[in-house]
């Protein structure tokens, strides 16, 4: 005998036996304040390895941080560190946007059943917007308070439909 629907867990369900009700607003804000993400960590990981723009205008200082090592270890250099900072950032920029944009579009009742997830992303957004706001530029500040506004919108109307 096959157990009722209600009773199997959602990960083993096939696409086509879940509810479709989730409203589009929810899916498509929420997918789109990922998307951004997911774009800003592209955008910063591709400039993290090709040209200058993520290097400092002063070469000595290039020099300088290439030829000294961190207090931490005498295993890499500062510029090595710096390379490795930044491409980790705009991978885990990407993982969120790829993750949360994921859960947006196919799996909506995820996002809708777990308060854990659903809180997550938006302090992950939430502290991305302060790190923005304090120790970076215009850009990704503004691109992470769009994606945040979003993102809370789509929340808004996933958690509060009938």
């Amino acid at each position: 005998m096959t157990p009722p629907l209600a009773k199997l867990p959602l990960a083993t369900l096939p696409l086509a036996t879940l509810p479709l009700a989730t409203p589009p607003l929810a899916t498509l804000s929420i997918a789109a304040g990922a998307g951004i993400v997911a774009a800003l960590g592209a955008l910063h990981l591709y400039l993290t390895f090709v040209g200058e723009r993520l290097h400092p205008r002063d070469f000595a200082l290039r020099h300088t941080m290439d030829a000294v090592s961190l207090v931490l270890t005498r295993q890499t250099t500062v510029w090595h560190a710096w390379i490795g900072f930044n491409a980790s950032h705009g991978l885990g920029a990407l993982l969120f946007g790829a993750a949360y944009l994921h859960l947006a579009l196919v799996r909506p009742e995820v996002l809708r059943a777990s308060l854990f997830l659903s809180l997550l992303g938006a302090g992950y957004l939430a502290a991305m917007a302060a790190l923005a706001r304090h120790c970076w530029f215009r850009t990704p500040f503004r691109g992470l308070v769009l994606a945040g506004a979003l993102y809370a919108i789509g929340m808004v109307a996933l958690h509060t439909q009938a």
